[in-house]
């Protein structure tokens, strides 16, 4: 009886298994999508770094508008008007303005399963794509610290549908003129077309897929939960677009909303 081949290092490879040394025989541009991947989440990440931090350009007092990134305004530097729940957090340079709410929402964004699975691929090349082995020696998967915090996703979704909630809020309030009167001009578009595509977003979530259809035995006796739960499940097939287009959509919206404000264009009024 013929002894096993062996491999290089030393342990016994499979008689049936080919031993391949490179990392992938795929000749296709497997490379570009976790490229494309990290420089899109980079430049977006640096973006949103730079904005949280400016503490300036984030309200149009005339028309109401406020950016998201600065929604809800609790610190004692935000324009009394933009503060529409209080005042309270102190005025320091490295403290954002919106800091009550912005890291739950990193952390629903970090722990996301679409997420999860781009900057796995993208920033620690675990595994870079498909059929392509991670240059890592070691696997342990999420069952180390801090990747163990992973599984607090559904904890912070019910944070991200509450500041959804706020940012319905702002949308709606930013319809109200300084004056008084009503008023309509492109902002008040980008800002309810940034919270529809929110809420899309939000509750594609699978944890939101789990909670409304979770637990049934029967959908034939829960027959709105099951509507409910077919819904969001067609919601769940396009999360990864929808979280594309909501880091899309807010940094249109605060991009907007900070050249109103700073003078840059002047927003184009329908009504008002």
């Amino acid at each position: 009886m013929s002894a096993a081949p062996e491999i290089s290092h030393g342990t016994v490879a499979s008689a049936g298994r080919a031993q391949i040394s490179a990392r992938t025989l795929r000749t296709d541009r497997w490379w570009l999508p976790p490229l494309l991947t990290f420089a899109g989440l980079a430049a977006w990440v640096a973006y949103a770094t730079v904005r949280a931090f400016m503490q300036e350009w984030y309200f149009v007092e005339e028309y109401n508008y406020l950016t998201p990134f600065y929604s809800p305004c609790v610190s004692v530097g935000c324009e009394p008007e933009s503060a529409h729940f209080g005042r309270f957090l102190p005025d320091v340079w490295w403290l954002p303005y919106a800091s009550l709410t912005l890291p739950f929402l990193l952390l629903f964004r970090l722990t996301c399963y679409y997420y999860r699975k781009a900057y796995y691929r993208a920033f620690w090349l675990s595994p870079p794509a498909c059929g392509v082995a991670e240059p890592h020696k070691k696997y342990s998967g999420e069952t180390r610290f801090p990747l163990l915090g992973q599984n607090l996703h559904r904890y912070f979704f019910y944070a991200a549908t509450l500041i959804s909630v706020i940012n319905t809020y702002d949308a709606v309030l930013a319809f109200g003129k300084a004056d008084g009167g009503f008023g309509l001009g492109l902002g008040n578009i980008i800002l309810v077309a940034n919270v529809v595509a929110l809420w899309a977003y939000t509750i594609s979530c699978h944890s939101c897929r789990s909670i409304v259809g979770g637990r049934i035995n029967n959908f034939s006796k829960h027959p709105m939960r099951y509507k409910s739960w077919q819904f969001v499940s067609r919601l769940n097939t396009k999360h990864m677009e929808l979280a594309w287009l909501t880091l899309a959509t807010l940094a249109l919206t605060d991009f907007y909303i900070m050249a109103v404000s700073a003078g840059w264009i002047s927003d184009l009024r329908i009504v008002g």
